[in-house]
């Protein structure tokens, strides 16, 4: 797996450069024309693998098998749900990781049952990295009721709330400035 890139043509999405996993649940959003999909369609999926740094075919097969990942990954983060988890494991059994010893040293390889399940299998493992190493850091954006956005949380203290400061970060701040001000401006307050 290479690594991702900031940003590639046609990458439409608001928060890139998170975790695999949660990248891939980013692949939703909603703006001002409403809520948006990079993964419509196979051209999407290419995007996203590109973005990812992922060297995989956007191909029909691909694109089914990542979206049901990533319907599976949404649940678990936002309910938990047995059948979220029973099928995540499912999704995990198309793969496994191989230890090995190559000439340069100890080296992994990700083996998958169908080259299709590739990017979604390791989106999935990518998920259980980040459950094992600080649960409590995959977040969803809490700055605005529309956002749909998740982020692993990097602060020192674990209290960030926005998926950015570009867009819900601001918007934050904005809204409690103006709340501060109103309440300074009342009599009495």
């Amino acid at each position: 797996m290479s690594e991702p890139s900031s940003r590639v043509p046609g990458d439409r999405r608001p928060l890139t450069g998170e975790p695999l996993s949660l990248d891939l649940l980013n692949t939703r959003w909603s703006d001002e024309a409403g809520a948006q999909d990079l993964l419509d369609s196979a051209e999407g999926l290419g995007v996203w693998l590109r973005a990812a740094g992922l060297g995989a075919e956007a191909d029909e097969a691909t694109l089914a098998a990542v979206r049901e990942t990533r319907d599976l990954l949404l649940d678990l983060v936002d309910t938990g749900s047995e059948t979220a988890r029973a099928g995540l494991n499912r999704v995990l059994a198309h793969g496994a990781v191989r230890q090995e010893l190559g000439p340069e040293g100890p080296r992994t390889r990700h083996e998958v049952d169908e080259t299709a399940w590739l990017p979604a299998w390791l989106a999935a493992a990518d998920y259980l990295r980040l459950l094992t190493e600080a649960p409590d850091r995959v977040k969803r954006c809490a700055a605005h009721p529309r956002c749909v956005l998740h982020f692993h949380d990097t602060t020192k203290n674990g209290t960030r709330r926005w998926c950015s400061m570009a867009a819900c970060g601001n918007r934050a701040k904005a809204a409690r400035h103006y709340e501060r001000s109103r309440g300074a401006a009342r009599p009495g307050a």
